[in-house]
């Protein structure tokens, strides 16, 4: 009798989830401008990229993915983080353009806190879009305290209007059932016009965890794909975000924390000939969370950074450490300058906090 119950709950479940399931189109417009800012095609240009960690991935945390036990932080918790979260955010206003990750909407784990909106709050200048990369109604697990809903996505904010915003979903996704539960991967792609009639391509990307690694093969050679085309076209690329692996050749140079060398992956030495890979290799940006932060036994890794084209010249990078108090990723910062419509790429550089 109980082996029965057990199963009709299962099949409920499944057939709920089924029927609620997110599939969003591959191309969406998210947000159309006939007026937007138009930039100088040798501007200057600051972008942070950082996951937030819906709020509830502070250093007390052992998640339960990472091999933890718990699902969420307590609610006062959370709201000491968004706080903190925010007020960093409001202190580094003056950045053109943020890339966030894991803000959630309206989902159990965060106390259906809606990020979006404070931080919209905390930057009533900016432009702000939302792509949703993860909508459950329900996720199950663990079993002994399910995670229930989740709502939660990528959130690009500008202070300056792009002439447009679109959400590109990912190829690619775990296998059925364990796909109805799970993110789908998704990356936010903004167009600034320039003067010179080419764009400045701005992307904020969340790539997959949590897989053997072909997922994020796939996903980056689609990336790939597309961000190669925008340069033959003239165009200028920033891509920025969690690319859950590591920059090619990453030789980490942390001071106060030990690498991560478990299960780590790197984006392939071939990926992108020419191409910059911007990163503070001093600053780790994400910890393993399957045991609360302890800065002298958590493994750390870097797996934030910027990806950017051949006529875009990196100028300053700098990974900003937190201690993972509110977060379990570090905010990254950097600035760049495009090079214009005549000039040679870029020189290599070393990655470090002054290029």
């Amino acid at each position: 009798m109980i082996l029965l119950t057990l199963a009709v709950i299962i099949i409920i479940i499944l057939v709920y989830a089924q029927i609620t399931f997110y599939e969003p189109d591959e191309h969406t417009t998210m947000f159309q401008c006939d007026h937007p800012s138009i930039l100088s095609d040798t501007t200057t240009v600051s972008l942070m990229t950082w996951n937030l960690g819906y709020a509830g991935m502070g250093d007390d945390m052992d998640f339960f993915y990472d091999g933890g036990r718990q699902v969420r932080t307590s609610r006062e918790r959370t709201l000491c983080n968004l706080r903190a979260i925010l007020e960093f955010i409001r202190e580094h206003q003056e950045t053109d353009v943020f890339l966030f990750q894991e803000a959630d909407q309206k989902s159990r784990r965060s106390y259906y806190i809606n990020m979006p909106d404070s931080i919209k709050k905390h930057l009533p200048e900016a432009n702000h879009t939302f792509g949703l990369n993860y909508h459950v109604r329900f996720v199950p697990v663990p079993w002994y305290a399910p995670m229930g809903r989740v709502s939660s996505g990528l959130v690009t904010s500008s202070r300056h209007i792009p002439r447009s915003v679109k959400r590109l979903s990912y190829p690619g996704h775990y296998p059925w059932p364990g796909k109805l539960f799970n993110l789908q991967r998704c990356f936010l792609l903004s167009r600034y016009p320039l003067t010179s009639g080419k764009e400045l391509v701005i992307i904020n990307t969340h790539n997959s965890a949590f897989d053997d690694g072909d997922l994020r093969a796939r996903q980056m050679e689609y990336l790939r794909e597309l961000i190669v085309s925008e340069y033959e076209r003239g165009n200028y690329v920033i891509a920025g975000g969690d690319f859950n692996q590591c920059p090619p050749g990453f030789e980490p140079g942390f001071y106060f924390n030990i690498f991560d060398q478990d299960n780590v992956m790197y984006i392939k030495d071939d990926y992108l000939e020419g191409w910059h890979y911007v990163y503070d290799h001093t600053t780790p940006t994400n910890r393993r969370a399957h045991v609360p932060y302890h800065p002298a036994t958590t493994p750390t890794t870097l797996i934030d950074f910027f990806i950017v084209s051949p006529n875009v010249k990196p100028l300053e990078v700098q990974g900003i450490h937190l201690d993972f108090e509110h977060s379990d990723h570090n905010p990254v910062v950097a600035r760049f300058r495009l090079l214009g419509p005549y000039s040679r790429p870029a020189e290599p550089y070393s990655a470090s906090k002054d290029i």
